[in-house]
């Protein structure tokens, strides 16, 4: 069968070794600022050159060789142990996530802001359950009705108690990092072997690899799970003003990152991705645009050239609410993700900069989700997809209302969405002309109070006060 499938393709194969060997100049010339001690030792012993302000110089060998080590893909399970997707060369297309550490919650109905809470954490969590388009929740907020001690393990335990999809953990104290995962396999059990939840680390751009970032990848490693590795540069600040250099600096740095995950442990899996943005001289604040876009599918393919999945942009950004600055985001990201090389996208539903997590933002998001995917699918080109017959029997002036085709293939053929219906002008008038919006924030609260919490997430979260009762005494 011939199907017919839409790509988008960034750079020519000469673009992508011009970005890998400028990369690999900036890692042997420049080097990377290491914070830790045990991370410069590491460096050291592979043959890497140490500097007295904390810098390491990493030649082009070393960098080959955790290239050649590193796995194409990773395994990606559900909390109770069933497969869900795999990302890298076996992957099948991007998947997309729920997030992340926003410190506001907004209302779905009116888009009123408040602390992020861990009820907010609970609900929004089984949202991201609820929606089609999701495969993972990652970590939607930061609890601030709760002392930072014990915010990111109540968070995690909500997340964990309230979706059975794969979480992408994000933890804002340090400390907690251990305890978060200590916390996840008293409550699950032993989950190296079917992993579920995939640890997120950021480095500091331009060029360091902070001590927090580090040890945090340590533990996760040590333990046997694939991490993620991502920048977050702003051109013109923390980056190059321009795309070109803001690409092979952050490639750069990710690499730096792979060459440290590989000397922790030979074969560990990580996920590379970047999070490119711009930097608004006027407002001092950063922003996504067609550039970020860009830059993330360059991204994919170069992750692709190295045959290492991709971590990605998410869409997250300059929204006020669930309205067109949202939408205008997630129409530019979700569709170009789906026609690029994206391979996961963990961070969509945050407004403001990923400040404030909109329920509602998230369900159009998901709405649009399914329409990107409908488009990269294609279309089958084959003699049962023709119907020349029927279009002969038909013939000029006649219609395809009754053809066996159209009977057959109605259902799957047209787009229908739980939140918009098709209304004529007279229908909606008829409606008494409701607004799009308002349609979208309904549906939203009934998802979000309709959707029913795992059966075990009782006894998870007995489970869980009670280890982080033991670990606070």
């Amino acid at each position: 069968m011939s199907q017919v499938v839409p790509r988008i393709t960034v750079m020519t194969p000469g673009q992508i070794a011009e970005v890998h060997a400028r990369s690999l100049e900036i890692l042997a010339g420049t080097g990377a600022r290491v914070d830790s001690p045990q991370a410069r030792a590491l460096f050291a012993r592979a043959g890497c050159e140490p500097r007295d302000d904390g810098r390491v110089l990493i030649p082009a060998g070393v960098v080959e060789w955790a290239l050649r080590t590193a796995p194409s893909e990773v395994a990606v399970f559900d909390r109770t142990g069933a497969p869900a997707f795999k990302l890298g060369t076996g992957g099948g297309g991007t998947r997309f996530g729920i997030g992340v550490t926003n410190l506001f919650y907004q209302d779905p109905l009116t888009d009123a802001v408040a602390p992020f809470a861990r009820e907010h954490m609970a609900s929004c969590a089984r949202l991201g359950d609820a929606l089609k388009g999701m495969d993972v929740v990652s970590t939607i907020g930061v609890l601030r009705d709760l002392p930072p001690e014990n915010a990111d393990l109540y968070a995690t335990l909500e997340m964990a108690a309230n979706t059975t999809k794969p979480l992408v953990l994000l933890v804002s104290e340090a400390a907690a990092f251990e305890p978060a995962l200590d916390l996840l396999e008293e409550i699950r059990g032993d989950f190296a072997a079917k992993p579920f939840v995939i640890p997120y680390f950021n480095p500091v751009s331009p060029l360091v690899i902070n001590a927090d970032t580090s040890d945090k990848m340590a533990a996760a490693i040590a333990r046997g799970l694939p991490v993620i590795y991502s920048n977050y540069g702003m051109s013109g600040a923390t980056a190059p003003i321009t795309p070109a250099g803001t690409l092979a600096l952050l490639n750069a740095e990710l690499l730096a990152g792979l060459v440290l995950a590989e000397l922790m442990r030979e074969g560990a899996a990580v996920i590379l991705g970047i999070l490119p943005a711009g930097f608004d001289m006027a407002t001092a604040a950063s922003y996504y645009g067609p550039e970020t876009m860009l830059l993330n599918l360059a991204c994919g393919e170069m992750m692709a050239h190295y045959r290492l999945p991709h971590c990605g942009t998410s869409g997250s950004g300059t929204g006020w609410g669930a309205d067109l600055l949202a939408a205008d985001l997630f129409w530019m990201n979700h569709l170009t993700s789906c026609l690029g090389p994206a391979g996961l996208a963990p961070f969509v539903g945050g407004n403001f900069d990923s400040l404030a997590f909109s329920p509602a933002a998230a369900v159009y998001a998901d709405h649009v989700i399914g329409q990107a995917r409908r488009f990269a699918g294609g279309f089958a080109l084959d003699e049962g997809s023709l119907g020349l017959a029927e279009i002969a029997e038909v013939g000029p002036g006649g219609n395809f209302l009754t053809a066996d085709l159209t009977l057959r293939r109605f259902r799957e053929a047209a787009f229908a969405s739980p939140i918009f219906p098709r209304l004529s002008l007279e229908a909606w008038l008829g409606r008494g002309s409701p607004r799009a919006e308002d349609l979208l924030r309904k549906h939203t609260v009934e998802l979000m109070a309709a959707h029913p919490a795992p059966p075990d997430r009782a006894d998870l979260l007995a489970r869980g006060e009670a280890f982080i009762g033991r670990l606070r005494r």
